[in-house]
């Protein structure tokens, strides 16, 4: 689960910018545009989380942000603002792992997860994983706006001073930058507080 996570986290952060740029002009053209770009094509029950991960984090993000749906309603002219691609990066990996539970106890893939879970696999899953995940992934909105440093934050000085007027060019590197981190919470969620020393076998 682990290096199809990252995997995917590093497609979705080089989504980012072209979103940014261009936006969608419907929910649907989002959704598919992402499974195709972030999705991949695995066939593994990890590979198959990422894709409805995507769909459920593009729901999720129009939940909290009603003006995307005005924006591609209106066919407006642009892309999507960056406070929305972040709230997006970070309710991804949230979903996604929400998913990849879901399936699992579909599967009856033998994890040990919370009572809340195992009691109603159907209802609380993703509810669970929205409230106790989202909060662990970092923003890169926040990152760059705390970074005392950005040519730190980017690893790399000449890609900043080339883009220092430009988040487009910037915010993607640093969500990629980002990406073990986010994967590490989350899944560090499932396997250190809830499967204790057992892990995710996937």
């Amino acid at each position: 689960m682990y290096d199809t996570a990252c995997a995917a986290g590093e497609r979705l952060a080089g989504a980012l910018g072209s979103l940014a740029a261009e936006g969608a002009e419907s929910a649907d053209a989002l959704v598919a545009r992402l499974v195709s770009e972030v999705g991949g094509d695995g066939g593994t029950l990890a590979d198959a989380a990422v894709r409805r991960g995507v769909a459920a984090a593009v729901r999720d993000v129009r939940d909290r942000h009603p003006e995307l749906d005005d924006a591609m309603d209106a066919g407006a002219a642009g892309g999507f603002a960056w406070d929305i691609l972040c709230d997006l990066y970070q309710v991804f990996f949230a979903d996604m792992v929400g998913e990849f539970l879901r399936s699992a106890v579909a599967e009856h893939v033998k994890l040990a997860v919370p009572v809340l879970i195992a009691t109603d696999p159907e209802g609380k899953i993703a509810d669970w994983v929205a409230e106790k995940v989202v909060d662990l992934v970092p923003n890169p909105c926040e990152e760059s706006a705390e970074a005392t440093d950005l040519a730190q934050a980017v690893d790399t000085a000449q890609s900043v001073v080339g883009a220092a007027q430009d988040p487009s060019a910037v915010l993607p590197k640093i969500a990629e930058s980002l990406v073990p981190r986010a994967v590490g919470k989350v899944l560090g969620l499932i396997t250190e507080e809830t499967t204790g020393e057992e892990g995710v076998a996937a």
